[in-house]
């Protein structure tokens, strides 16, 4: 039976960049070797790695300025690798979900951290709006998507400091003008390609500011000189990636994946909003097109795992929602086609329809 994979990460990979992948195992480049086993300083992964980073350019139109990276240790090490190399005094965040939370807890070793703004006590389920954002700060840092929540920030805001955002989990789901960004970060394990990598666009004259020692791996000048080459990279996924971002020029490029990704969004969005067995938890204007999060009814919350077990015997897999808030999360990532969410939509009805 064919799956309809709705994991939020490690997520569904296009049909286009699993192929590839496992064609290059078997023999990379025509070497006769597996990717798994060739050096990362041969020709042939080092034309990889040129690409991988020329795509990410020219997809994202980044500006002159600008490096692209693909390092190791996920989001998770940004979270301390960008205030290590940006923060001197004091930064301001968003604190938007378990994500940013820990972005923050992060940051506050190694300077001052102001809370510009908070969701936490509508247990994140709205994009904070509103707020003001002091012009002494090293830097404003958002979280653009929150997987576990289903909000999301769809604009690049205009703040009078520098700008670093976590996009793991919307990137190339829209245009993004990069030139408001110092620094952004995203594991790859959503949008880009396996678990393993994390792509980093980071501008560099925003670099070599802070007065502390850096270690030499946690540098972002060290990766720069190095072309991402410091030291043996994710091979496996930083090629997945340039599958996946080939594909995605083949596609059309980033608008035409948000174009795909919005109607994906509203079939689903739709079938919840006219549902009188389902609701869904974000707020109407911070609502994910990434990632969807709803649950029963009062009525019906009994149901809940009957569900998931219902949509389980479909080939629905990955709708249970994180364990910390309960319900269902449908992950929309690019790679997902129309007709896996067409399928839950199918689910829902006939579930509700039988109850």
């Amino acid at each position: 039976m064919k799956k309809h994979n709705f994991y939020a990460g490690p997520s569904i990979l296009s049909e286009y960049t699993i192929k590839h992948t496992a064609d290059a195992v078997n023999n990379f480049a025509e070497t006769g070797l597996s990717l798994l086993e060739v050096s990362h300083r041969s020709k042939e992964f080092v034309a990889v790695m040129d690409e991988a980073q020329a795509l990410v350019k020219e997809l994202l139109d980044v500006p002159e300025g600008y490096q692209v990276l693909y390092l190791g240790g996920g989001a998770s090490l940004q979270f301390c690798m960008a205030p290590m190399n940006l923060l001197r005094t004091k930064a301001g965040y968003l604190d938007t979900g378990t994500w940013a939370a820990n972005a923050i807890k992060e940051a506050r070793l190694f300077g001052d951290v102001e809370v510009l703004a908070s969701s936490k006590d509508s247990n994140y389920n709205f994009y904070p709006r509103g707020y003001e954002v002091p012009s002494d700060l090293d830097y404003f840092h958002i979280t653009t998507n929150n997987t576990i929540y289903g909000t999301e920030l769809r604009e690049d805001p205009d703040v009078p400091v520098r700008l670093v955002a976590d996009m793991s989990s919307d990137i190339f789901s829209r245009p993004v003008d990069v030139a408001k960004y110092d620094l952004i970060y995203a594991g790859a394990q959503k949008n880009l390609g396996p678990a393993g990598a994390t792509l980093v666009i980071v501008k560099e004259d925003v670099l070599g500011k802070v007065d502390r020692a850096i270690p030499t791996m946690l540098d972002y000048r060290t990766h720069i000189k190095k072309g991402s080459m410091f030291n043996t990279p994710p091979v496996l996924p930083v090629y997945s990636s340039l599958m996946t971002l080939r594909y995605y020029k083949e596609m059309g490029g980033v608008k035409a994946m948000e174009k795909i990704d919005l109607e994906k969004a509203g079939v689903l969005y739709d079938a919840i909003d006219n549902s009188k067995m389902f609701v869904g938890t974000a707020a109407e204007d911070s609502r994910s097109i990434m990632n969807v999060t709803f649950v029963m009814t009062p009525e019906y919350k009994e149901l809940e795992k009957d569900f998931v077990d219902f949509c389980a015997a479909r080939g629905i897999v990955g709708i249970k929602g994180h364990r910390s808030v309960g319900g269902f999360r449908a992950s929309l990532y690019n790679a997902l086609p129309l007709e896996s969410v067409k399928a839950l939509v199918d689910a829902m009805a006939e579930f509700e329809k039988q109850h």
